[in-house]
């Protein structure tokens, strides 16, 4: 008996030093692995692989809490601090799977990419252009975050507006890849900016907000929405402007501008009250209503609703047969659809643009914008 007393703490004592010894030698493994990633992960698992890291190389958290307007420091304290006392060993063992599975997506990736989808355009990192079938299909692809439009995603999709309008497709269609057709503006696009950047953040971003619907605007084919899940903001405003808006019947459809301090853009001022009348409009555009589908389409702004299950298979069986029909006379009937208003649009959009730069800019859309984040920290 008391020789194995003395025998089975020495093996848990190798064994716990090998462990750690593993351990050490996967962090750093990992370290090097992550450095090799050619796609960025996204913010939210980046500061998961912040918050390990300081974790596994410092313990718990021990920095002091930085002020409510540095939402990037604030983001980083919050990830390290929610670790609490875990150790620096799962930490480290944490972080090494993180950077694993990471690897491992982006392999598998890479190796679907290897043999690419038919009609598959290059250049695009935030979204998949295809044309097939005379049909040019513009798909965001950010769903691991809810294909929110960050700046970069804005710029592609002004790519693809202007690259479909000029090939040989009959017809445009834009969707999204995933559960979500899109949460609308990527509210990360507001916290890498510093107070003395503020104004220069706000007419950058209406600048490249003007140009964006700009291109929903003078497009010059049908441009179908096919709504395959909840749309949020400005995927929401700029449906006015599509020639038909196809919706699962899962897809619901809110624009919460004053909750987050700001103003309508996409020219929904404008055509949300010609659309689905003035009341109607003032609901969802001031006292942020979210529509479901039914009532989306009951009040015009979507053409027809499918039943989720059947959706992909209905609505791309309809849109290749109108894309088989004559497409000069299809661009010639939709300009004198559209030229009456073209003008009128553009300055809408400006005046919204104009508005929307004051808004960035006032402390009630800041504080709103803190207390966004506040709210989803807490989730």
């Amino acid at each position: 008996r008391p020789t194995q007393a003395v025998c089975i703490p020495a093996i848990h004592l190798h064994m716990t030093a090998a462990t750690m010894q593993v351990s050490q030698k996967d962090f750093q493994n990992a370290q090097e692995q992550l450095k090799l990633l050619k796609k960025d992960p996204g913010n939210e698992t980046k500061l998961k692989l912040y918050a390990l890291f300081k974790q596994a190389t410092e313990g718990p958290c021990n920095a002091p809490k930085p002020g409510m307007l540095d939402f990037v420091k604030k983001a980083k304290w919050d990830a390290w601090n929610s670790l609490g006392s875990l150790s620096q060993d799962d930490a480290r063992q944490k972080y090494a799977e993180l950077v694993s599975s990471l690897v491992s997506a982006e392999s598998a990736s890479q190796k679907k990419e290897a043999s690419p989808e038919e009609g598959r355009h290059d250049g695009y990192e935030t979204l998949i252009v295809t044309t097939k079938n005379n049909i040019t299909k513009i798909m965001f692809n950010r769903p691991d975050r809810k294909n929110a439009i960050n700046h970069q995603m804005y710029r592609e999709i002004i790519k693809a507006l202007e690259e479909a309008g000029k090939n040989d497709s009959t017809i445009a269609v834009i969707t999204g890849n995933g559960d979500y057709y899109s949460s609308g503006n990527d509210l990360n696009n507001f916290t890498n900016v510093q107070p003395g950047e503020m104004e220069k953040m706000a007419k950058d971003g209406a600048v490249l907000l003007k140009e964006f619907v700009g291109h929903f605007i003078d497009f010059p084919k049908p441009l179908i929405a096919v709504v395959n899940g909840p749309a949020i903001g400005i995927c929401v405003t700029v449906l006015g402007l599509c020639d038909l808006v196809y919706a699962s019947d899962r897809a619901t459809f809110h624009s919460p501008f004053s909750q987050l301090g700001q103003s309508p853009e996409g020219c929904s001022s404008y055509l949300f009250p010609k659309i689905m009348g003035l009341a109607k409009a003032s609901e969802m555009l001031l006292f942020n209503k979210k529509l479901t589908a039914a009532e989306a389409c009951a009040q015009g702004l979507v053409t027809e609703v499918f039943p989720d299950s059947s959706f992909q298979k209905e609505v791309w069986a309809r849109l290749e047969a109108y894309a088989s029909l004559p497409k000069n006379s299809l661009a010639v009937s939709k300009q004198l659809l559209r030229s009456v208003e073209k003008e009128k649009l553009h300055a809408v959009n400006s005046r919204e643009c104009e508005v929307l730069t004051e808004r960035w800019l006032s402390d009630e859309c800041i504080n709103a914008i803190v207390s966004f984040f506040q709210k989803k920290s807490k989730l």
